[in-house]
């Protein structure tokens, strides 16, 4: 084998690889597409008014919690199969935990604050 034959093949691995890492056009369509449709559900529901304020709000919740994990799996490529996967989701639960905590926290002491100005 040449030189330059198995500088293509290194390519052409080093390309399955980026491939594997970062996804194909196939995911990221995917990937879209559910989004889409997550999105217009419950636009619908809201321009329609046919359905109760109570299925309404808990539609929308519904479809924007699965809308969080079609963009952690289709757009950032959280998994749990590889261990890099593993830390990668792992790290991305505990900065956001950290997030809310930081932002409710935050708002119960404003909340508070003024609360406690009023007396």
């Amino acid at each position: 084998m040449s030189h330059s034959e198995s500088q293509i093949i290194e390519q052409f691995a080093h390309q399955q690889d980026t491939e594997a890492e970062h996804g194909s056009v196939k995911s990221y369509l995917i990937g879209f597409l559910l989004s889409v449709v997550l999105t217009l559900i419950p636009f619908a529901m809201v321009i329609s008014g046919d359905y109760s304020k109570t299925i309404t709000i808990w539609t929308i919740v519904t479809m924007a919690i699965i809308q969080i994990w079609v963009h952690l799996k289709y757009f950032l490529h959280l998994n749990f199969v590889t261990e890099e996967g593993k830390a990668s989701t792992l790290s991305f639960l505990f900065s956001a935990l950290v997030i809310v905590m930081v932002v409710g926290l935050s708002v119960w002491i404003i909340y508070e604050s003024n609360a406690m100005m009023m007396y």
